[in-house]
C-alpha cells in the first residue's frame, strides 16, 4: 500500500453536485402532502402575554391548525449546561411572558407556505409592556428587571478566580483598558429549516439543517418528552452553520410535534430577516483588560474580567467565557492569569457558540494589550511576541489556567508569518508614508494564536465497509456542512485501503446508519472522526489478511498488502486476491477464521484523552483614508499549524472562510438593538457581511507539528482562521493610527468609528 494519495491535493468529490445545482438541501426535499408550519414571533422584547387571539388565522383559508402556548404549555426546550437554572429553559411556545423580539407567542399550520404566513399575520397577541434589559451591565444593576422574577437575579453563572493584586505583582509597566466583543449574528448560507414525517407507529422520521445528529435527536426526545428511538433524525446537505446550528431550536421541536399531533409530514423555512432575529447570535462578551510587564517586555501577569450577554435564555453561550479562560494566556509564558466572569440574562436573542467560541475573545484582548504593551514600552510589537512564547521544548505545557498544550513550535510559524509578509520592509514603507504625511497611512497587524480543538466531547465514531463489487463504504460521526468531508475522509481510507476515490461511498447525517457520533463543531472532525475512519480502513485490512491467510493456509504475518491494494501470501506465486474478492470470501462464514464475524466490515469508537492545541500567527496589512476612515485590507498573511496536513487544499479553503469571518467582526459586521431592545439590523441592508470585493487574496502556508494525542497527529482547522485574523487586522488599523494618539477602538472599526476617532484626535 503506497497511501500516496495521503496528504495530497484532490480535487474535492463533493463540488460537482454542488455547482451543478444537484445538491439534497432539506428545503428542495419534496414530501408528499407536507404541511407548512409559520411561527408568529413577538415584536416586543419584554412584556406580559395576556392573550394571543388566532380565531381569525385559524379561519383563514387552507389553515388546518393553528397553535399557542397553551398547547405545548408543560413541554420546555432542554439546557445545555446541568448547572442552568431550569427555570430558565426556554418554552416551545411563550406562554405567560415574552423576553425577546422573535421570540414565538403562535404557529399557524396551513396546506402551502403562503397561506402559512399570509394567516400568521391575522393573530393577535395582547402584551403588557414590561421594563427592558438591554446589556448585561444593565441586567446587574439592584433594581434591574428581572427576565425570571421567580430566581431573584439575572445571573445565569459566577465562576472563574478570584481577583487580586497577586496577578500583576512585580510588573513595573500595567496595561489596562476594556474591551467588548460585539453581538454578531452566524448568516450561514442556508438559513434555518426542518421537516418531520410521522410514520404511523408513534415513530417519526424527522430532517433538520443541525450540526450534529445524536444530540439533537437526544434533544428532540427531551423537549417532547418522548423516547430518543422515536425519533429517526437526518440532515442531508447543509449551507453553514458556524456554531449556530448546533442547538435545536423551539421551530425544530414544534415542527415534530405537530406532526405528530396531526398524522402528517410539517416543514418550516426561515427567511433571512427571521434568521437575524432568532437563529442564536455570537460573542457579545465585554471585558476589562490588566497585562503587567517587565520594562523588558517580559509578561508577569494577566487579570481580565468578563461579562458575558446569554440572551434572553441561557444556551451554550452562557458558558463561553469558560472558553476564553481557557486560552486566555494564548502562546505566551504568563506566570500568573486570573480570570473572573459572569454571564447575564438580557431582552435579547439568545447566545450560543460561533466559530471560534470563546477563544477569537480571548485572543483580540490578549493580542491588543501585548500592541499597547509594545507602543507604551517604544518597542516592535514583534519583538514583545518573541520574547514571550512559549518556547519549543517546553512542551506538553500547562498553562498558569491550567490547560495543557499538547505541542507546539510558535516561533517556527511566526517566523513564516513575518518573513512571507517581507516585515521589516513594511515598516520602512510605514515610516516614509507617516514622514510623508500621507492621507493614506498604513497599518501592519499581528494576530498570534492558540486554539483548543476538540475541547469537549472527544470520543467519535466511524465504519468502513467493503461489498463483493469492489466498492467502500465510510461511515462517519462526524458531518459535513462545507467542510469537504466526503472528500478527506474518502482520501483516508482510499490511501490506507488501496482503492481509488470513485469506488468509495461516503455516508453521514443518519441516525439510522450512523451508529454514534459527536457530529462537527469544535474543530474536531479529522482528529476524532477521521482517526475513527482511519483505525477502521486499517482494522479492515487485518480483517483481509486474516482472510487471505486462512484461505491459503498461511500464517497472517505472511499475507501481505500489494501496492495496487490487492493481498497475496509473500513469495507464494498465485495467492493474490482483490479486496472484493475477499470481501465476496467475508460473506459467508464457512470461509472465515473460527470466531470472526461475516462481511469486511470493522467499526471503530476513538476517545482522544486530551484536547489539541493549533497554533499560527496571522498578518494584516491595511491601508486607512484619514479623510474618510474607510479602511483597505491590502494584504492577508496567514501561517497556521494544524498538526499533520492530510488535503492541503482543504484546509486552505478552511483559512479561507475563518478569515473572512474574522474580516467581517472586525470591519463590518454588529448586531444592534435599540434602547427598548428592537432589533435595528433585521436584514443584509443593516447587518454588514464581508464580500468578494472586501476580502483579500489571502497568501497561506502552514507549518506541522504532529500532535501525540491521535493517530494521525492532526489538530482543527476549522476556526483558526477567525481567531488569527480578527486580532491582525484590528491590530493593523489601529497600528496605523497611532500617529494620532489612537492606542483602542472596539469592534466592528466601520469608516464612521475611524473617522471620528481621528476627528477626536485633532
Amino acid at each position: 500500500m503506497a497511501g500516496s494519495i495521503l496528504g495530497a491535493s484532490v480535487t474535492r468529490v463533493e463540488d460537482p453536485r454542488f455547482v451543478t445545482g444537484n445538491g439534497t438541501y432539506l428545503s428542495n426535499r419534496h414530501v408528499e402532502g407536507a404541511l407548512w408550519m409559520a411561527p408568529v414571533r413577538s415584536t416586543e422584547p419584554h412584556a406580559r402575554l395576556l392573550a394571543v387571539d388566532v380565531e381569525e388565522a385559524a379561519a383563514a383559508p387552507g389553515v388546518v391548525r393553528a397553535y399557542t402556548g397553551a398547547d405545548f404549555a408543560e413541554l420546555r426546550m432542554p439546557v445545555d449546561a446541568p448547572s442552568t437554572p431550569q427555570e430558565m429553559r426556554r418554552p416551545l411556545i411563550a406562554v405567560d411572558r415574552v423576553r425577546y423580539v422573535g421570540e414565538i407567542v403562535a404557529v399557524v399550520v396551513a396546506e402551502t407556505e403562503r397561506a402559512a404566513r399570509e394567516a400568521a399575520t391575522l393573530v393577535w397577541p395582547d402584551y403588557e409592556l414590561l421594563p427592558t434589559v438591554s446589556t448585561p451591565h444593565a441586567g446587574l444593576a439592584p433594581d434591574a428587571p428581572l427576565l425570571f422574577p421567580e430566581l431573584g437575579s439575572n445571573v445565569v453563572y459566577d465562576k472563574g478566580d478570584d481577583l487580586t493584586d497577586e496577578a500583576l505583582a512585580g510588573a513595573e509597566v500595567v496595561i489596562e483598558f476594556t474591551l467588548t466583543h460585539q453581538r454578531v449574528a452566524a448568516v450561514p448560507l442556508e438559513t434555518g429549516n426542518a421537516l418531520a414525517a410521522p410514520r404511523g407507529d408513534g415513530e417519526v422520521d424527522v430532517w433538520l439543517g443541525v450540526q450534529s445528529v445524536h444530540g439533537p435527536r437526544a434533544g428532540l426526545a427531551k423537549a417532547l418528552g418522548i423516547h430518543w428511538s422515536a425519533i429517526h433524525l437526518k440532515v442531508p446537505d447543509m449551507g453553514g452553520g458556524f456554531g449556530a446550528k448546533i442547538p435545536i431550536y423551539p421551530e425544530h421541536a414544534l415542527v415534530t410535534a405537530i406532526a405528530l399531533d396531526l398524522g402528517r409530514p410539517v416543514r418550516w423555512h426561515q427567511t433571512r430577516s427571521e434568521s437575524l432575529q432568532a437563529m442564536a447570535h455570537g460573542r457579545a462578551q465585554a471585558q476589562k483588560v490588566r497585562l503587567g510587564a517587565t520594562r523588558d517586555g517580559r509578561i508577569t501577569g494577566l487579570q481580565i474580567e468578563a461579562l458575558q450577554d446569554a440572551g434572553a435564555y441561557p444556551l451554550f453561550g452562557a458558558n463561553l467565557p469558560s472558553m476564553t479562560r481557557r486560552v486566555a494566556s494564548g502562546p505566551y509564558r504568563i506566570p500568573r492569569v486570573e480570570f473572573r466572569w459572569k454571564s447575564v440574562v438580557t431582552n435579547a436573542t439568545p447566545v450560543h457558540a460561533y466559530r471560534g467560541a470563546g477563544r477569537p475573545e480571548a485572543t483580540l484582548s490578549l493580542e491588543r494589550a501585548i500592541d499597547q504593551l509594545a507602543g507604551e514600552l517604544g518597542m516592535d510589537p514583534a519583538e514583545v511576541r518573541r520574547r514571550n512564547f512559549i518556547p519549543s521544548d517546553a512542551f506538553p505545557y500547562v498553562s498558569a489556567t491550567g490547560e495543557r498544550y499538547d505541542s507546539g513550535n510558535y516561533d517556527a510559524a511566526f517566523d513564516r508569518a513575518l518573513g512571507m509578509a517581507g516585515y521589516p520592509d513594511l515598516r520602512a514603507e510605514q515610516a516614509r508614508r507617516r514622514a510623508g504625511g500621507d492621507r493614506r497611512q498604513l497599518g501592519i497587524g499581528i494576530g498570534s494564536y492558540v486554539e483548543i480543538t476538540a475541547g469537549v466531547g472527544r470520543m467519535d465514531w466511524g465504519a468502513v465497509e467493503v461489498t463483493p463489487d469492489g466498492r467502500a463504504t465510510v461511515y462517519s460521526g462526524a458531518l459535513s456542512h462545507g467542510h469537504g468531508h466526503e472528500t478527506t475522509f474518502a482520501q483516508l481510507a482510499s490511501g490506507i485501503l488501496g482503492l481509488p476515490m470513485d469506488r468509495i461511498r461516503f455516508v453521514q447525517g443518519d441516525t439510522d446508519l450512523v451508529v454514534r457520533g459527536g457530529g462537527t463543531m469544535g474543530s474536531r472532525s479529522m482528529q476524532l472522526a477521521g482517526t475513527a475512519v482511519s483505525r477502521a480502513a486499517r482494522g479492515v485490512v487485518d480483517k483481509a489478511r486474516a482472510i487471505v491467510a486462512h484461505h491459503f493456509e498461511a500464517a497472517v504475518e505472511d499475507a501481505v498488502q500489494t501496492e495496487d491494494g490487492s493481498f497475496r501470501i509473500a513469495g507464494v506465486p498465485g495467492t493474490e486476491l482483490t479486496l472484493a474478492q475477499i470481501a465476496g470470501l467475508a460473506s459467508d462464514a464457512a470461509n472465515l477464521p473460527d470466531g470472526m464475524d461475516p462481511g469486511l466490515r470493522v467499526d471503530d469508537l476513538i476517545e482522544q484523552v486530551e484536547a489539541t492545541v493549533p497554533f499560527g500567527t496571522h498578518l494584516s496589512v491595511v491601508e486607512v483614508d484619514t479623510e474618510t476612515g474607510e479602511v483597505g485590507i491590502l494584504r492577508h498573511i496567514a501561517c497556521d499549524d494544524c498538526g499533520t496536513i492530510f488535503s492541503r487544499m482543504v484546509v486552505d479553503g478552511q483559512v479561507h472562510g475563518g478569515v473572512a469571518q474574522g474580516v467581517g467582526q472586525a470591519l463590518y459586521e454588529a448586531v444592534r438593538y435599540d434602547d427598548g431592545g428592537r432589533l435595528l439590523t433585521s436584514n443584509l441592508t443593516g447587518y454588514l457581511i464581508p464580500t468578494a470585493t472586501t476580502v483579500p487574496s489571502i497568501e497561506i502556508d502552514h507549518t506541522e507539528t504532529p500532535t501525540p494525542e491521535n493517530d494521525l497527529g492532526a489538530k482543527g482547522i476549522g476556526e483558526a482562521g477567525t481567531i488569527g485574523s480578527m486580532p491582525a487586522v484590528v491590530n493593523a488599523v489601529i497600528d496605523a493610527l497611532s500617529p494620532f494618539g489612537v492606542r483602542h477602538l472596539d469592534m466592528p472599526l466601520t469608516p464612521a468609528r475611524v473617522w471620528e476617532a481621528i476627528s477626536r484626535a485633532g
